[in-house]
């Protein structure tokens, strides 16, 4: 059975996020709650622009490889179909090609059913298995985490040390049941026989021949942080890092995890002239902790059940990225809608701005709250 990969919830995502809360073996030291966003007024609370010189940003660019292994192996499972995919359009088929030229077949095609089998009973599984990486240093750390969790059957008080403790606590809290960390288990070792026989190499030569393109988009960066600055010190997000992911679209993926302790995984385009859709990203994911409360105070417990929350959460975030450039980076708005409007599948017109906010349509309540809370946001209003 497959798994369609339609937007994940705001609280869904929150929840996956909160995995790498526990402890040492986590990427960056945090702590946050998991489950649905606190409750709230309808009226978003003001967040007031500091009276104090505001500090630097302290930000970082990087890929990483085991969050690209790990990110590869759910894409070559899982059927995107989103709007705004969470994996590169074409990527599965690309990498599918590319290892047939090559004469590769591993472990991961032959697990492929089995593990896709599982999504069917438990859907939420290829979502928070997604977060998972962000967690750990390295394939290593990660690698010895799933032996300590499948070893103890998911309980921390069987560990040795605290150390362990905390990783098997970290892996328990998304793969809870003996299936779940079976097939763990399974695609693990899936993904070892897939690096050893195949990406390793792969990724070590995208990476040399995407070198100009890394280095294109840390200038970038260093463009367009100093313009978002006072957005993203308001938000909680002074710090952390940005993550070019060669399997990310346009969705990317975040791990919020304290004020400089923040990682942002986006996509990682293959030019240095397409280096902006790296940021566009990243601007999308910067929202995001504005985009859901906005849309949980503006809709009601039928619209919520109806799975509309979702769907405006999707395009409030489109939208919210938009509306963040267009108050700090007026000249990166366009580009930021033709990149969307591509990556949706939809034609930019003659205004790619208008043609974005008639593609991904918001009731205007939210649209309006949405404007209203960037602007407090950035010590407007």
């Amino acid at each position: 059975m497959s798994i369609v990969a339609t937007e994940m919830p705001r609280t869904g995502r929150r929840a996956a996020r909160t995995l790498a809360a526990l402890g040492a073996l986590v990427l960056f030291g945090c702590s946050s709650s998991a489950g649905a966003p606190p409750a709230s007024t309808t009226t978003p609370l003001p967040v007031p622009a500091s009276s104090a010189a505001p500090q630097g940003l302290t930000w970082t660019v990087r890929p990483r490889e085991h969050v690209d292994l790990w990110l590869h192996g759910l894409a070559m499972l899982m059927d995107d179909t989103a709007r705004v995919p969470l994996f590169r359009r074409g990527y599965r088929d690309e990498m599918r090609a590319t290892r047939t030229r090559a004469g590769v077949t591993t472990r991961l095609d032959a697990e492929r059913d089995r593990l896709r089998e599982r999504f069917g009973v438990n859907p939420s599984l290829p979502l928070d298995a997604q977060f998972v990486p962000f967690a750990f240093e390295s394939w290593d750390t990660l690698r010895r985490a799933v032996d300590y969790v499948v070893q103890s059957g998911g309980n921390p008080q069987r560990a040795g040390d605290q150390e362990t403790a905390r990783a098997i606590a970290i892996l328990a809290n998304v793969f809870r049941t003996p299936a779940d960390r079976e097939w763990l288990r399974v695609f693990a070792g899936a993904l070892d026989d897939e690096y050893a026989r195949f990406y390793r190499d792969y990724w070590a030569a995208q990476q040399r021949d995407r070198a100009a393109t890394l280095a294109a988009i840390r200038s970038e960066w260093d463009r367009l942080g100093p313009r978002v600055q006072r957005f993203l010190l308001n938000t909680q997000q002074r710090g952390g890092e940005i993550v070019p992911s060669l399997p990310l679209g346009g969705e990317g993926r975040t791990q919020s995890g304290g004020p400089n302790s923040n990682l942002v995984a986006v996509s990682f385009p293959s030019s240095p002239a397409a280096a902006a859709e790296a940021l566009y990203t990243a601007v999308h994911e910067f929202v995001g902790s504005t985009a859901g409360p906005i849309v949980t105070d503006n809709v009601s417990p039928a619209d919520q059940r109806a799975g509309l929350a979702d769907r405006y959460v999707s395009a409030a975030q489109v939208r919210g990225g938009l509306m963040l450039l267009q108050k700090t980076a007026p000249d990166l708005a366009a580009g930021y809608a033709r990149y969307y409007l591509a990556t949706a599948g939809a034609s930019a017109g003659g205004d790619p701005v208008a043609a974005l906010t008639a593609a991904f349509p918001l009731p205007q309540p939210i649209a309006d709250a949405l404007a209203k809370q960037i602007d407090v946001v950035l010590g407007g209003i």
